[in-house]
């Protein structure tokens, strides 16, 4: 596909002079019938990959999209740009529904968005058996993996659109996605040899920075701290019950004005009001469960902070993601106390997952858990866990890559003094100077088999581990389980190598 002719779509539909990272790569497997699966994080320009071949290809492209507001909200935007849209879902009249296919008979190009149930109904399939489609597109993608973070039944019945048209590509986008989750996608989807396109995951203008609480109280400090640095711009704090939502934010709204709080208990108009809300400004800071956040898009997010752990790694981005869709600086603050993981193993243990998928959600907590406690450059762990094509050693622009920057709270009892970001504030965790020197040694290992292995540096080992190895300084396999995160499976990888570490350099 000519890349002039995608140019000069782009400038004159979407009056964009260029594309975003990913976006041309994907395009072109699309326009080729290629079927594609792509991550690109929230913000990253998913939408245009699925418009612009209905324009280029003058033709229907039908986008399976999760959520009405979501929907609704794009087919506005397009019809502003004098675009053809429209969309199907549960609360129009059978008028409106007519008057879209009516729109859509016509020919040439439109974008029709839809719910996955509706893609199941017996009248639509027999519909687009007829059409001239150019792309099926299957946003929120994750959505169909059991391994991943939003498992949702109705949408592993997608698979039948390879068999009702196994000549039209499928482009399944998502914002994040691990290389399990994305296997078992495009299983579960049936795509043939997929294009797989990873970008984007590099936000160059989000502090990211964590830290080991000893409780709520501490926690607390630090959200009034932050909220009292981010006088303008919205802010999103992550809790992880709807008990504790309400209980944060009746905290912080007795020092600061506009507060909110939104969770799953609330009625759907009561959670509709709040949206509302929060997007005109009416509520500057709100405190939810992650039941607020898909389909979400804010451009002055100054803050995110997540009050407790979530489930997974991916949870933890795509939340973090909400912040700085404008390009301006941002912070992203993860607040963990060893409460929170307990909290996340009770979701687990009661859920009515097969024992297969609590496994898979245990492992998830883990490298979280790993992530929390590690040392190296946040946002290079993140590239090198998503697998993203773009790859840094230091960011700059984190805690563990400036911690001169990082948030402190000014209370006098609970001050935390980073005497060395090798003097672990983690846990306060205290290193002797020989210790110290054997802990960088064994971070430079973990450097060069995280590059080998091709894995971020946490799934090999976190910093409390090699902490831990320091001072208890193992000597063989047995004493090795009595450090702190070697199982099994660790053991058998990296026990040898770490034992031959250690008397090398003792």
């Amino acid at each position: 596909m000519n890349q002039t002719l995608l140019h000069q779509t782009l400038k004159k539909h979407f009056q964009m002079t260029h594309f975003r990272t990913g976006q041309m790569e994907i395009l072109q497997s699309i326009l080729n019938k290629k079927d594609v699966l792509a991550v690109l994080p929230t913000g990253g320009g998913k939408s245009l990959c699925y418009q612009l071949p209905a324009l280029v290809n003058n033709e229907l492209v039908v986008v399976i999209s999760p959520l009405i507001a979501l929907m609704k909200d794009q087919v506005m935007n397009l019809k502003k740009l004098g675009l053809p849209a429209g969309c199907l879902h549960s609360g129009q009249s059978d008028s409106d529904k007519l008057e879209i296919f009516r729109a859509v008979q016509k020919g040439g190009a439109y974008l029709l968005y839809m719910s996955p149930e509706r893609a199941e109904k017996e009248g639509f399939k027999n519909w687009i058996q007829k059409q001239k489609i150019a792309l099926f597109a299957i946003d929120e993608a994750h959505c169909v993996s059991q391994w991943g973070h939003d498992f949702r039944e109705e949408y592993q019945m997608l698979s039948s659109l390879k068999n009702l048209r196994p000549d039209v590509p499928i482009l399944a986008l998502t914002a994040s996605a691990t290389p399990l989750v994305l296997d078992d996608i495009a299983k579960s989807l049936k795509l043939k040899n997929p294009d797989i396109n990873v970008h984007g995951f590099y936000r160059d203008n989000l502090y990211y920075q964590v830290e080991t609480c000893a409780g709520e109280e501490e926690k607390l400090s630090f959200v009034h701290e932050a909220i009292g640095k981010n006088p303008k711009g919205r802010i999103i704090i992550y809790c992880g019950t709807r008990k504790q939502s309400e209980k944060i934010a009746e905290n912080i709204a007795k020092k600061f004005k506009d507060v909110g709080f939104y969770h799953a208990g609330l009625s759907p108009l009561a959670r509709s009001e709040i949206q509302t809300q929060y997007a005109t400004g009416d509520l500057r800071i709100l405190v939810a469960t992650n039941a607020f956040g898909m389909g979400i898009d804010q451009p002055d997010v100054r803050l995110v902070i997540h009050f407790q752990l979530p489930a997974n790694i991916d949870s933890l981005y795509q939340e973090m993601g909400r912040a700085g869709r404008d390009q301006k600086p941002s912070t992203c603050l993860l607040l963990y106390t060893k409460a929170d993981k307990g909290l996340q193993n009770y979701f687990i243990m009661n859920s009515d997952a097969p024992k297969k998928i609590k496994d898979s959600r245990w492992r998830n907590l883990e490298a979280l858990v790993s992530y929390a406690e590690g040392g190296e450059c946040r946002h290079a762990e993140i590239l090198a866990y998503y697998k993203d094509a773009q790859r840094i050693t230091k960011c700059g622009h984190c805690d563990s890559c400036d911690p001169k920057s990082i948030l402190k709270i000014h209370k006098p009892h609970l001050i935390q003094m980073l005497k060395t970001k090798l003097k672990s504030k983690k846990e306060n965790i205290e290193l002797n100077e020989e210790q110290l020197q054997q802990f960088q040694t064994l971070k430079a290992w973990r450097l060069q088999k995280a590059k080998e292995w091709d894995q971020p540096a946490f799934v090999i080992l976190s910093d409390k581990s090699l902490k831990d190895l320091c001072i208890k300084r193992p000597k063989n396999l047995v004493e090795l389980k009595n450090v702190y995160g070697f199982g099994d499976s660790k053991i058998e990888k990296f026990g040898w190598d770490i034992l031959s570490e250690l008397t090398n350099r003792g």
